[in-house]
Formats: structure tokens, sequence, C-alpha cells
């Protein structure tokens, strides 16, 4: 029988979204301030008007089936936007005492946060700041179980789904803002054979690579870059971190890719030259990647607000 949404009772999207959040129903109940036969009542009852399973015993919790996992985000993206059209709340940064979880990379992090904490010491002493590292280019799982509040950096295929899904006029269930545009450059160590001349891209290919990949994965987007001209490189060594990036090439002959606002701020011995890429790449632009049901939250907007501050602080320095 199809779902008549006239008859639902929109009671059970908050025992759903409840339980989808926690994978037990004795939290979810805790959260609801109800009691456990009621969560169970409630599931049972959405689960004939949906005509799915939903949720099933595994464990000391539940898991989702398929057709729960495609229906929650749409029903706490409509949930969230709910909430905060009804009862946004007020957010005074001067006496906030809240801690905001975000994931960068290190470069990023070098470039942003000091000029963040400035704003934050100034403007909001009570509000911690904690960063963890940025493991993926798609950090949108990281959003979507609140593992992280905000994911900065450089999300090329995250943003072109994105952009398609709105096109398309599917629910689109995060948003981004442009923070600054980006340019990456090879480096190497001062003295290096290569650091006299232009660098060609013979001699870029010829040489010896390290590459930062958050994911570990022995490819990158300069990789994808070469592909498409029918060249490849050869990679010796692959790290996780910028920092660790330039200091390993500042005493070896490995070349490594880095964005250049990073290099000038990390470069403070002069162990370290770059040189322009020698092929095109697309533009690269850092941006704030967050949860839709997060926009309206006046502390996350307050946030977003600080660290676009932040960025154009950085580009006037």
């Amino acid at each position: 029988m199809p779902l008549n949404f006239r008859t639902l009772d929109l009671n059970l999207l908050r025992v759903f979204d409840e339980v989808m959040a926690e994978r037990n129903l004795t939290r979810a109940a805790e959260k609801l301030a109800i009691t456990q036969p009621a969560v169970s009542n409630a599931l049972r009852r959405l689960r004939d008007s949906m005509g799915d399973e939903l949720l099933v015993r595994a464990g000391h919790g539940v898991e989702p089936t398929p057709r729960a996992l495609a229906l929650w985000p749409t029903v706490r993206h409509a949930l969230g936007q709910l909430q905060e059209s009804l009862a946004p709340g007020d957010f005074d940064a001067a006496s906030a005492r809240t801690t905001f979880v975000m994931a960068m990379a290190d470069s990023t992090g070098a470039t942003l946060i000091p000029p963040l904490i400035q704003l934050v010491e100034q403007e909001a002493p009570g509000i911690s700041l904690r960063l963890v590292p940025l493991t993926t280019r798609d950090p949108r799982r990281l959003l979507d179980d609140e593992t992280v509040d905000l994911a900065v950096g450089y999300f090329p295929a995250a943003l072109a789904d994105l952009t398609a899904r709105a096109q398309a006029d599917t629910v689109v269930t995060h948003e981004s803002s442009r923070l600054y545009a980006g340019e990456y450059v090879c480096v190497m160590r001062a003295g290096h054979p290569l650091a006299d001349a232009p660098l060609t891209l013979d001699q870029y290919c010829a040489a010896r690579h390290l590459l930062v990949s958050f994911s570990g994965k022995p490819y990158g987007f300069i990789d994808g870059a070469l592909t498409a001209l029918g060249r490849k490189r050869r990679i010796v060594l692959t790290v996780n971190q910028f920092f660790t990036a330039g200091r390993v090439v500042a005493t070896s002959d490995l070349l490594t890719v880095l964005p250049l606002h990073f290099v000038n701020l990390a470069n403070v011995d002069d162990t370290l030259v770059w040189r322009p890429l020698p092929m095109q790449l697309p533009a690269v632009h850092v941006d704030a990647l967050w949860h839709s049901r997060r926009s309206h939250d006046p502390a996350h907007r307050w946030l977003r607000d600080t660290i676009a501050r932040a960025a154009r602080n950085t580009q006037t320095t």
C-alpha cells in the first residue's frame, strides 16, 4: 500500500531520526524523553506506513535498511529546518561556551587558524576550537554523522556532485562557501639540480616525487592532469601532511607539490624553493563545507562568518 502522507504522524519521523542517529532504541528513548516501548511502537507504525523494516536488530543496537539510509538525510534536513524556523534561538559570541570541531589539512590550518584564533580571542573568549585531520577530499560523511561541524579544504568532486544535484532538482543536503583561491607549486630543496631554471614538463616527469595524500592513495589531482597529457611521474613516497612533505624535500632530491601560501609560511629557514608547475591545472579553491541542517543555526552561522573574515585577513597580510 502506498504511503498516505496526509495521514502520517510526523512525530514518527522525530523518533526515526533519533534512532538513526543513535542506532540504539534505549539511547534514542532517553534523548526523546519517552520509554523504549514507545520508541518501538513508533517504529512499528512507521514501518507499516512505509512498507519497509527500516531498522533491524543487530547486536546491541539496530542497523538501517537501504531504504532507511536513503530516507534519513531528507528527514533530518527537513526536521532541522523546521526546528530552526520555529525556534532559532540566539547566539551571543561574547558569552558562548561552545566547542566547534573542524576538519582541515595542516596547510589550511597554518593559513587560517592564526587569524581565526585572533578573532575568537577578541570576540568569543569562551569558545573552543578543535581541529581534526582531513583524511578525504569528500568529507560529507563526517558532516552527516556530526563528527565535525565544518570541513575546510579543496573538495572538487564533492562540490561538483552538489551542483549536479541542485541542477537536477534533487535534495541537496550540504552547502559550501568559497574562502580563498589557492595555487599549487612545485617545491624542492635549495640547491636542487632543477632549482636554477624554469621547470620543464620533461624534467618534472623524469624526477622522483613525494605525494601528499590525505587518504593514503598513491595518486592525486596532479597525476590526473599528467594523465590527460599522456604523461606520468614516479612517486617514491606518500605522506599525509604538507608539513612533513616540506621537511622531507628540504633534505632530499624529491619534488613535491604544496600550496604556495603554505610554502611562504613554512619556509622559515629558506631551505625550500618553488617553481611554477609545468602543466595547466584546474582552478584550485579552498571552500568551507557544512551540512544544510546547520545553515540557520546562529552559532554555526557565526563560525562560518568568522572563518570567512579570517580568510579575508590572510589575503591582506
